[in-house]
């Protein structure tokens, strides 16, 4: 569909007696299987050996039985999974999380969410300096800048990397003992903490704690480290908090059933929706939400507007990832494949309800359905800013070219989807629904975190 692209999930666990940790990740990993559907892995070790497997493929299809059984060695305390959607570099095995090291502080194993906007400089230093690379992936700059940092303990390497990064991102990193955990200043993207019954887990959502059978206990802060040490959870702020988390968590990414930054995901939908009625009402006989990314902000401006909250569109559950097809027509079908318009639309002025518009090659297509079935009129309303700039800090957003909202105005918009009128929620209207700092960067072009020098996603496989 025509959204932004997945980012990716990561996951860690820590504990004081031996568990099943490859099955707990695993379960982990489908419970954040939205944040990445291009490759899965995990990484184990019993205070001895170390394990690793990764692959292309969502999580069921790389962990099969046999390979979990590879990873179930007798004394394992400690682990760390990834689901990826590649932000940089290729989608090749190569680039499959976790990335291991050989280093002063034994074997490594790190998986990332995000990106470092400074990744190429980076690279290109440590190469000067004689190091070698085995991906083209960014986070690999990090695995390399602690291999670096051998005579600091694990923790204290990772707050010193992080004084050489910029950009937005959550880490898990282990040795064969120990696990850390860190988040950059602006806290960018999400990594909470959850208690386990003696021990400790991290995940990019707190729905993956529950299936690991960890308690939420909170987030990893902005700028802060965190690790376990003799079953202690320790905390270095490593560098100043400069809150501006990423906006569209909540708008779209995360969860409904998340809570992000003491902000739960669904809760801010229905705000959004509200607001969007606020600032933007219709004359219409139904809500109708774009399935199921548009449901929550749906619900709240149908409660603002009192309008009826009617199944308009429904989204077939078995279509499953479908990818763009060589002719027009064919995209035409894929589309009708997931989506297809009821009986309820049929005569009635229709509130379409979406919360982004990226290509509006898609939003073009549901309306002229909508149309198609009946609907008198179609007002859409978007619940979030228009996406006029793309995302650095670990969205595949699209290149500005390919933006709508970079090239054509509200209007222009409009008339290409065919809406019968068309408006998108402000910034303040998002500010309110959340209710705290966040970054707005792709609707405003401000980056807190920076921008690179080369923001191409295939940057670090040109040397």
């Amino acid at each position: 569909m025509d959204k932004p692209r997945e980012e990716c999930g990561v996951l860690g666990l820590w504990s004081e007696e031996p568990l099943d940790a490859a099955g707990l990740l695993h379960l982990g990993l489908l419970a954040l299987q939205h944040r990445g559907q291009e490759a899965a892995g995990i990484a184990v070790s019993d205070g001895k050996e170390f394990l690793v497997e990764k692959d292309l493929g969502l999580v069921n299809q790389v962990f099969t039985e046999e390979r979990l059984a590879r990873l179930r060695l007798a004394g394992v305390r400690l682990g760390l999974a990834h689901t990826r959607y590649s932000t940089t570099g290729s989608n090749l095995r190569f680039n499959a999380q976790p990335l291991t090291a050989r280093t002063a502080h034994g074997v490594l194993a790190i998986v990332h969410n995000g990106n470092f906007t400074n990744a190429k400089p980076l690279r290109d230093r440590l190469l000067k300096e004689g190091a070698t690379f085995q991906s083209t992936s960014d986070t690999e700059v990090m695995l390399l800048l602690l291999a670096r940092l051998g005579h600091l303990s694990l923790p204290e390497a990772a707050a010193e990397a992080m004084k050489a990064l910029e950009g937005g991102y959550s880490i898990l990193l282990m040795d064969r003992r120990t696990l850390v955990a860190l988040r950059d200043p602006h806290g960018v993207r999400p990594l909470a903490i959850g208690r386990l019954p003696k021990g400790y887990a991290f995940a990019s959502e707190p729905p993956a704690l529950e299936l690991m059978g960890a308690h939420y206990l909170r987030d990893v802060r902005p700028g802060e480290v965190v690790w376990v040490e003799e079953g202690e959870l320790k905390s270095l702020q490593a560098l100043p908090p400069n809150p501006a988390p990423c906006a569209f968590e909540w708008i779209y990414f995360a969860r409904p059933d998340s809570l992000l930054d003491g902000v739960e995901a669904y809760e801010a939908r229905v705000r959004m929706g509200m607001e969007l009625f606020r600032e933007a009402p219709a004359e219409a006989d139904m809500v109708v939400p774009v399935p199921d990314s548009g449901i929550g902000a749906a619900v709240g401006y149908a409660k603002a507007s009192g309008l009826p909250l009617e199944y308009g569109l429904y989204k077939n559950p078995y279509a499953g990832r479908t990818f763009i097809q060589p002719t027009q027509a064919l995209r035409d079908l894929k589309t009708r494949l997931k989506l297809s318009p009821t009986s309820a639309v049929r005569g009635k002025r229709v509130v379409l309800i979406d919360d982004s518009i990226v290509r509006g090659t898609t939003s073009r297509r549901i309306v002229a359905m909508l149309k198609e079935a009946g609907a008198r009129e179609v007002h859409f309303r978007v619940s979030s800013p228009p996406i006029r700039f793309p995302c650095y800090y670990g969205i595949d957003t699209a290149a500005r070219k390919e933006l709508i909202a970079a090239e054509k105005g509200v209007e222009e918009i409009r008339a290409f989807i065919g809406a019968d009128t068309l408006a998108f929620l402000s910034e303040e209207g998002v500010k309110r629904a959340i209710g705290g700092p966040v970054c707005l960067a792709c609707f405003n072009g401000r980056y807190p975190a920076g921008v690179p020098v080369e923001g191409e996603k295939l940057a670090l496989e040109i040397l």
